[in-house]
């Protein structure tokens, strides 16, 4: 399958779950905390510069954001969770936002997970990953920043990974450096595989 990721385009912003789309094309659900890089991450994948705006604040997704992708899939933005210094009520209105759409296995193909490849995953990330796992849909975890560890670091970070988010056989752990470029050719053969399936 070709995808021309020159032809992606912003459709909505999703406030709640009577505006989630449900009209069959596959979605690959982006999510990751706060400051981990995940609109860096989408940005390098379609090689754009400012396609999902790169927050100085962290916390710059509060919906859930809708991509169309060559009218082929959705790229699904998700909140991003953990850090971002907002008030307990909004917190709590995009967690709410999240379940619902977790809640909804059938709108999810794929979840593509961010974490700072430089760190242990945190409780969050670990739940984050858990949701994903309960819908069935598979798992691609994109580790973020490798360009930011020493060679000898790279291995023993991703075990740590791998082993606090408990991922299985089928699951998928990307290495990648957003600035660099690292890990995006295998991310984007890894999306086209799961819309695929």
């Amino acid at each position: 399958m070709t995808v021309n990721l020159q032809k992606a385009e912003f459709v909505l912003s999703a406030v709640s779950p009577k505006n989630f789309i449900q009209d069959g094309l596959p979605q690959v659900a982006f999510a990751g905390r706060s400051n981990v890089g995940k609109s860096s991450v989408i940005n390098r994948l379609l090689n754009r510069k400012n396609f999902a705006r790169v927050g100085a604040a962290p916390g710059k997704t509060i919906h859930v954001n809708y991509f169309s992708i060559d009218r082929t899939f959705y790229l699904v933005d998700l909140p991003g969770y953990g850090y971002a210094k907002v008030s307990k009520a909004e917190r709590d209105r995009w967690g709410k936002l999240m379940e619902d759409y977790f809640s909804r296995p059938d709108l999810l193909t794929l979840g593509v997970m961010i974490v700072d490849a430089r760190h242990k995953p945190t409780a969050d990330d670990c739940t984050m990953a858990r949701w994903f796992r309960d819908t069935g849909c598979p798992l691609v975890v994109v580790a973020n920043k490798l360009d930011k560890l020493k060679k000898s670091e790279i291995e023993p970070n991703l075990q740590v990974i791998w082993d606090t988010l408990a991922l299985r056989e089928e699951d998928t752990l990307i290495p990648f450096s957003a600035e660099k470029g690292t890990g995006r050719e295998e991310l984007l053969g890894a999306i086209l595989t799961g819309i695929e399936q």
